[in-house]
């Protein structure tokens, strides 16, 4: 596939994050399967709420359940006083997006920096359907634009507008100055107790300190790391020669031959066990997801019941 051939392989458009508004809303759709059992009268509230939030204490009325009653303000006023919960259903949903130098690639599909501004456009828009604050921290390894979660359509389309602007059109200009750990430190400050956080990158850029930015993240918040890969970087064809855009041109390299191939092999062993430590040293999940792939499709299974972000 030649990835020139469509501006939208190489860099989305914010009409093109806009319109995936639809991909969210039929990622929201219940399955077939979800829809017999709702007929059948065994379908779960898909509005369960993700936790019970103090409202207030008030006078203990008949029927109150009589271990909500607070003993403290029952003993203070002398009169039997109860606390009422509210179901909580928003919270704010943090989308770190990294759309450094390395993700400026891609051998099939969509260029890194493409599919994970797509990726963050879904969960944006699914945030936002289900009522929650949407917020991002969208870096390119010269600039970093932090975005406060906040419960309006405008805050999404300010978000979808950066993730277009901040994709690179070449490897000019291509210090890496704003690393993936700048804005794990970044998300830190930002971050309120409780948040739903998305990393998205290619996770080429790790350092010593990332395990323990992540892991200092993830202690008060559920964070998730999606992994952008493109196939070519995990395996390389058996034969033939390939070019590869570098900053002072193309990079040749041949396929073929075998010395290449197992330096190729080691580096790539290397770095994803490293990775794997890093992911195990934090405590994050992490999801790996191919640029081959379709965004929507890749996002569906880690969504919860009718697209919820879990």
């Amino acid at each position: 596939m030649d990835l020139r051939a469509s501006d939208e392989t190489t860099r989305a458009s914010l009409q093109a994050l806009i319109r995936l508004q639809a991909d969210a809303r039929a990622l929201k759709l219940p399955s077939a399967q979800q829809a017999r059992a709702r007929q059948a009268g065994l379908q779960r509230s898909a509005q369960r709420g993700r936790g019970m939030a103090f409202a207030e204490v008030r006078l203990y009325q008949p029927g109150d359940d009589i271990r909500s009653i607070d003993w403290r303000v029952t003993a203070r006023r002398q009169a039997p006083h109860t606390k009422l919960y509210e179901e909580e259903r928003e919270r704010p949903v943090l989308l770190l997006c990294d759309l450094g130098p390395t993700l400026f690639f891609g051998s099939t599909g969509a260029f890194k920096q493409v599919r994970c501004a797509q990726l963050a456009a879904i969960l944006a828009w699914l945030a936002l359907l289900a009522g929650d604050q949407v917020g991002g921290i969208v870096f390119n390894g010269n600039t970093l634009n932090v975005q406060r979660p906040a419960r309006r359509k405008k805050s999404v389309l300010q978000l979808l507008d950066t993730l277009a602007n901040h994709q690179r059109t070449s490897l000019e200009n291509s210090a890496s100055e704003i690393t993936l750990d700048t804005a794990l430190t970044e998300a830190r400050r930002v971050a309120h107790t409780g948040s739903r956080i998305f990393v998205l990158s290619d996770f080429l850029g790790i350092s010593e300190n990332t395990p323990a930015l992540l892991g200092a993240l993830a202690r008060h918040n559920s964070v998730s790391a999606l992994r952008v890969v493109d196939p070519l970087e995990q395996e390389l064809p058996q034969s033939g020669r390939f070019a590869i855009a570098g900053i002072d041109g193309p990079i040749w390299f041949d396929a073929s031959n075998n010395s290449f191939q197992q330096a190729w092999h080691d580096k790539t062993t290397q770095h994803e066990a490293r990775l794997e430590e890093c992911f195990r040293l934090s405590g994050v999940r992490a999801t790996n997801i191919s640029t081959r792939k379709a965004p929507a499709l890749s996002l569906k299974p880690i969504l919860g019941p009718g697209g919820r972000i879990g």
